[in-house]
């Protein structure tokens, strides 16, 4: 797989981790769904799909380049997500919720 479309992978991934990670809060989730809290196995489980999103972003981050320019490369993914994911949150909140299809509640 070329390098270019591995690491476009990683965005995506991280993006997607971020925002699994957001929807776990209260608020975001309010913000996206309009209902009172994140129901607490719910939030568990974004908690965890997050996690592993982000762990794959940097795994694929590691699988093209060595792992100290990797490891940059990820951080700044990080970064990167997380004003994507605080801008959509602000601006189009519902944009998020694609995210939560396989909760039945998107």
């Amino acid at each position: 797989m070329p390098d270019g479309l591995m690491l476009l992978l990683a965005l995506a991934a991280t993006v997607i981790g971020m925002g699994w990670l957001a929807l776990s809060m209260d608020n975001h989730w309010q913000q996206v769904r309009g209902t009172a809290a994140c129901p607490p196995a719910t939030a568990r489980s974004l908690r965890i799909l997050g996690a592993l999103a982000l762990l794959a972003s940097l795994v694929l981050c590691l699988m093209v380049d060595a792992a100290s320019m990797a490891s940059l490369v990820w951080v700044m993914s990080v970064a990167l997500a997380t004003v994507v994911v605080a801008l959509t949150l602000t601006w189009r909140a519902s944009a998020l919720a694609p995210l939560l299809w396989w909760t039945g509640r998107a």
